[in-house]
């Protein structure tokens, strides 16, 4: 697993051993960033389920300012902090070890002009989906990793579904933040 693009671009990434994390494809992740624009213009990105955090430093390798990765694991949590300091973005990683549905509550309103979500395929995204709407700056994104056979609603208060793709078993739901 490499950052695809960017000012990263090859550098690797280790996820945590074990079947407790799934690592988005290097191929899901070129294509989701396809969908988005190769670049970003600044702005933070909020990385949910993170994992390996391979989607945050995506984002910031391609011009993102700053990324908070939730991740409750604490194999993955310290996969992160290593990933980041290995792609140069130490700085500009926070890791919040903790449960997703407990940290939204506590993040800044209005504060990220993206937000991956990439929760395991039985949990869904749903719950945090429907939660995430106020976080998300106007004209926000949100990116939501899920069983292509499941997809989540095309509406969740301040989010509209944009867009959705499926690559083998995994879907791939943008929304906009209105």
């Amino acid at each position: 697993m490499r950052i695809v693009a960017g000012a990263a671009r090859g550098r690797a990434l280790r996820a945590p051993a074990g079947a407790g994390t799934r690592p988005t494809s290097d191929k899901v992740r070129g294509a989701v960033f396809n969908l988005l624009g190769q670049f970003f213009d600044g702005g933070a990105v909020l990385d949910l389920y993170a994992g390996s955090g391979a989607l945050a430093l995506e984002a910031l390798s391609r011009g993102c300012t700053r990324a908070v990765c939730v991740e409750q694991e604490r194999a993955a949590a310290a996969a992160i902090a290593r990933n980041a300091e290995a792609c140069g973005f130490a700085g500009q990683v926070e890791v919040r070890r903790e449960p997703v549905m407990a940290a939204l509550p506590r993040l800044p309103r209005g504060a990220f002009a993206l937000a991956f979500l990439d929760p395991p395929y039985a949990t869904g995204p749903e719950e945090a989906l429907a939660a995430l709407g106020p976080l998300l700056a106007p004209g926000g994104v949100a990116v939501a990793e899920h069983d292509a056979r499941r997809p989540p609603a095309e509406r969740y208060a301040a989010l509209a579904l944009a867009d959705r793709r499926a690559y083998g078993d995994t879907g791939i739901s943008i929304y906009r933040a209105s």
